[in-house]
């Protein structure tokens, strides 16, 4: 990863407003689009925000305007002037949302990959929570202006089921449950290797990775880290890869992604734990000629939650179909078993 003008690697929002921010591209990201660089690199903005950067022409290569899907070139320079600073609350944004389920008291949606649920202060543009505050008239506000509706999160990259609330009542009867540990999740991932166990349970503390602010680690020697329990099954598995389903009993941030690595089987282009940003048909199939991108996001989706209805107590359970990219990569690696 080419540095940030300054030196640094995390980004403060100071730091996008008033400065230049500036980065090289080395081997590893050559061929990469230049949104998906970006996001890499601006975790706390959404992908639809710096898409916009890019075509108001805030974003530079090699000093010369460029398009969003362009692909980099090692050794090109990239500039981010910094952009007019978003309004300080949501703003509602016609975004297309596929709401799995909706009463008066609560919602389910399927967020895409790419689209952040509350990004950093102060920016707010492509988030869910704007599209939240277009598509419904009434949201909870426990959880702050900020954040209407949300109970939980998913990471910008993870695709799959997400919960909000309408009223604060149902936000805290929620909220209640997750704290108590009795909502279910289930996670489908698609990971490298093949394990050796059809399933086990791993628990190991997470807590601030010692050196890169952007990640969190398995901390046994801090004091601080949080417990972590993610009980996995193997749903299938192929000559390289499998389909993995963990089921998170804690909710720590990126849990799943630090427990399936730190067993050496770390989800497909997760760039922060697996070390790579995308995925070649071609990797898939054994055929090196094939080089169109199947994926270019971690390959983790929330497939499934179960809970009470916050006012009627009764059970539910709310699944969501797979991402398309999600669907494509099993299906390939499907064909190749039988080819």
């Amino acid at each position: 990863m080419g540095p940030l003008s300054g030196g640094g690697t995390a980004l403060s929002d100071s730091s996008f407003r008033d400065e230049l921010l500036t980065w090289r591209v080395d081997a590893q990201d050559a061929g990469v689009r230049l949104d998906i660089f970006l996001a890499a690199r601006l975790p706390d903005f959404s992908r639809t925000f710096l898409r916009q950067q890019i075509v108001s022409h805030n974003v530079m290569v090699d000093g010369k305007r460029t398009k969003v899907a362009y692909r980099l070139h090692e050794g090109q320079q990239i500039t981010l002037n910094p952009p007019v600073e978003p309004p300080e609350r949501p703003v509602p944004e016609e975004i297309p949302l596929e709401i799995i389920y909706e009463d008066e008291f609560l919602a389910a949606v399927n967020k895409p990959a790419g689209m952040v649920v509350h990004p950093a202060k102060g920016h707010w543009s492509g988030t869910l929570t704007s599209a939240l505050a277009f598509h419904f008239n009434s949201l909870s506000s426990v959880g702050g202006s900020a954040r209407p509706g949300i109970v939980h999160r998913l990471d910008r990259d993870t695709s799959g089921i997400i919960v909000i609330a309408k009223n604060n009542i149902a936000h805290q009867k929620l909220a209640l449950q997750f704290e108590q540990r009795t909502v279910e999740k289930e996670y489908w991932s698609i990971v490298l290797g093949t394990p050796d166990r059809d399933e086990d349970r791993f628990s190991a503390p997470i807590g601030p990775h010692p050196h890169q602010r952007e990640k969190m680690a398995v901390r046994r020697d801090l004091s601080t880290a949080k417990e972590a329990v993610t009980f996995y099954k193997v749903a299938e598995r192929f000559d390289r890869f499998s389909l993995v389903h963990a089921f998170p009993k804690t909710g720590r941030t990126h849990q799943i992604r630090i427990h399936l690595a730190q067993i050496g089987h770390p989800v497909l282009c997760d760039r922060l734990y697996g070390g790579r940003a995308q995925l070649l048909r071609g990797e898939l199939t054994g055929c090196a000629e094939q080089k169109e991108i199947v994926l270019d996001r971690q390959a983790l989706h929330a497939r499934r939650i179960a809970f009470e209805h916050p006012m009627s107590g009764e059970p539910m359970t709310l699944e969501a179909p797979l991402a398309e990219d999600f669907s494509k990569t099993i299906e390939i690696l499907h064909a190749g078993r039988h080819s």
